[in-house]
């Protein structure tokens, strides 16, 4: 027996009033309107009716403290997995746009000369691997139930573009992962397939609120 369904939690919002691209620098917790979202992704877990027998974070806080409502929830604690953690990125602690944005400034143009690997950080396929990994071992992880992993944006776009067979290299405006947004994945057969999406937060999530939020 393994589990039934695995459920890829992005976190909430993020305390980030100097609008930073944080990537995995510490100490960035969610805000106020952070942990009503994680609850909402808890409540919309538990209104589904679904037995959720696991929780898996990604070691940094925001996706901890948005594990919380999830474990709490279903009697659970929390357990860590390197492996779903956000991606290196050179551009961690500096605002991307604006006035004085890292864009603008010549000397950071070297690291974004290849958006197909990408150039500024981990690899996509790199990336992909290691969340593919993770997921497949706690699917096998439990005898049944289902099991939750708390990450973050680019991760857990990457395992949508490779269950659905298309480019990692993307362009990041088109993300289909808001905060607090749930990607389901069920086994089918001999493979992983997507097959429910849902934005319980999205009635609590202004869009101006999600720039630099990784």
């Amino acid at each position: 027996m393994v589990a039934s369904q695995v459920h890829l939690v992005r976190h909430g919002e993020v305390y980030n009033p100097e609008r930073v691209l944080y990537g995995r620098l510490p100490n960035y917790r969610l805000s106020e309107l952070g942990v009503l979202m994680a609850a909402t992704a808890a409540d919309e877990l538990v209104e589904r009716g679904r037995a959720v027998v696991r929780v898996i974070a990604s070691p940094l806080q925001r996706a901890q403290e948005s594990a919380a409502p999830v474990a709490t929830a279903f009697s659970l604690s929390i357990d860590t997995d390197e492996r779903i953690i956000e991606p290196t990125n050179v551009f961690e602690g500096k605002r991307m746009r604006g006035q004085g944005g890292a864009l603008r400034d010549p000397r950071n143009w070297p690291a974004l000369i290849n958006p197909l690997k990408p150039s500024w950080g981990e690899p996509f396929r790199a990336v992909s691997e290691r969340m593919l990994a993770a997921i497949d071992e706690a699917w096998n992880s439990v005898d049944e139930g289902d099991v939750v992993l708390v990450s973050h944006q680019l991760p857990i776009w990457m395992v949508h573009r490779s269950l659905a067979h298309e480019r990692l290299a993307h362009d990041p405006r088109q993300r289909r992962c808001d905060l607090s947004s749930i990607t389901t994945l069920s086994w089918h057969g001999d493979h992983f397939a997507e097959t429910a999406y849902a934005s319980p937060a999205l009635a609590l999530l202004d869009p101006s609120n999600d720039v630099g939020a990784v």
